[in-house]
């Protein structure tokens, strides 16, 4: 079988060793768990409950009206404790919601009880949002949203992504390994939901066993399993888009303009348990790893586990930490502390010593062009990194520097060590400020 790729990219090493052959480890909820308000990609949610209120496991918690949002749901059964100020995965403290575990897991009522069969396509949408599905590969984008595109955008095709192409991380391997039916279930749905008979599923030819699985159990069904070549960014949805059919996103465009709709692997778990079982997103598959970690495993864990509590369940940490990376090592965001909660969107916390931790020295950029070379966005790095610097917003946008997906393959590969990525998301900063100021004038 042809292996499917894309223009440009580089080739980190893998480095999933440590835990592609872990399987998932179910941890227990800790005493306090913690549920930032803002955990998708829109607007933020409002708290349903008050402070010394008893909530329910999988009880909505907080939620709004706003069409680009996706509820909260509470991962225990227990109390209230606060309402404050935490941090989050974004190193931020934003309004969260604290619940004290009771340690009794009582159920709330599902979030529907309709046979799945019998369910029409809003139906379906309704009840994914409901269920407060966003996407699992980090971009945290309602998943509702993505499943209702306008009138005019005709979708033609369904890509499922399971290109896990950041290093260390394994939790999308450990999806299509162990949960096997829940994905093809899903498929199922959205296939039906978007009137397509046919579906494409993207999966990196470093994941020999999961591409096996699933090519036994879609036979004959019109799920089409396309081996793709390792390659960073691969999972990146215009990537996997132009390897599967052949388009390209047009810049400034969505999937849906070329009439493609991409799902996380794991996000197409949840829909399925969604619809099946009225069971909303409350818990996730998080991969432990890096060289500080006792014990890299595949954690599930419920949403709201601070960090600390998935170290412990690792055997704690060999090494002392220099740095911690919520995600993958290539557009992860390092984080400040332990005490930050998981999210809907985390799918990996990585740990590192000393050893793999140091900044090495930027020099004078030497113009050998291998970071323009690399760029899947087609873009010059070089010169979105010298307008940035110079705070030149205006020749930064007629470079398309908001078109930087902020991969990292330009820093990967650059000899004098330049800091391209965080220079370029300075310069969309100071473009979006200046945006928002107008907006505001």
């Amino acid at each position: 079988m042809a292996k499917l790729t894309f223009s440009g990219g580089i080739h980190p090493l893998g480095k999933k060793s440590a835990t592609k052959d872990k399987p998932l480890v179910t941890i227990e909820a800790p005493e306090l768990l913690y549920f930032p308000l803002s955990q998708h990609i829109g607007a933020p949610l409002k708290p349903l409950v008050s402070v010394g209120d008893k909530v329910l496991k999988m009880q909505k918690i907080a939620d709004t009206d706003a069409f680009m949002s996706a509820p909260l749901h509470s991962s225990v059964s227990g109390k209230v404790k606060d309402i404050g100020m935490y941090l989050n995965h974004t190193n931020s403290k934003v309004p969260t919601i604290v619940i004290e575990n009771d340690g009794e897991y009582q159920d709330a009522e599902p979030i529907h009880t309709k046979s799945i069969d019998d369910l029409s396509p809003d139906e379906m949408r309704k009840i994914i949002r409901e269920a407060g599905i966003v996407g699992m590969g980090g971009a945290g984008f309602p998943t509702h949203v993505k499943l209702s595109p306008p009138e005019d955008k005709q979708i033609t095709h369904l890509i499922i992504n399971g290109a896990e192409c950041e290093p260390y991380l394994t939790s999308d391997r450990r999806v299509m390994l162990e949960m096997p039916d829940d994905v093809i279930g899903g498929i199922r749905c959205l296939m039906r939901l978007l009137n397509l008979s046919k579906c494409y599923v993207g999966i990196e030819d470093n994941a020999p066993e999961a591409i096996s699985i699933l090519q036994e159990k879609t036979k004959n069904t019109g799920i089409d399993i396309c081996v793709l070549k390792k390659k960073y960014p691969q999972g990146s949805e215009k990537q996997i888009i132009n390897a599967i059919t052949g388009k390209e996103v047009p810049i400034g465009k969505l999937p849906m303009d070329v009439g493609c709709v991409v799902i996380n692997i794991g996000t197409v778990a949840e829909i399925y348990r969604a619809l099946a079982q009225g069971i909303p997103l409350h818990r996730r598959i998080v991969t432990v790893s890096g060289d500080a970690v006792r014990n890299p495993s595949n954690l599930y864990v419920p949403l709201g586990t601070p960090f600390n509590a998935l170290v412990d369940a690792c055997g704690g940490t060999k090494e002392e930490t220099h740095k911690i990376i919520m995600g993958g090592p290539m557009m992860g965001i390092a984080g400040i502390s332990l005490d930050i909660p998981v999210v809907k969107g985390t799918s990996g916390l990585l740990l590192f010593s000393e050893k793999y931790a140091h900044n090495e020295a930027e020099i004078n950029c030497i113009r050998c062009g291998r970071c323009v070379s690399v760029c899947p966005m087609k873009l010059v790095p070089t010169t979105l990194d010298m307008y940035s610097r110079k705070g030149d917003t205006e020749t930064l946008i007629k470079n398309n520097i908001m078109n930087c997906m902020e991969c990292g393959s330009c820093t990967y590969v650059c000899p004098s060590k330049r800091y391209l990525v965080q220079s370029i998301r300075v310069g969309k900063q100071k473009i979006n400020a200046l945006r928002a100021k107008e907006a505001k004038n």
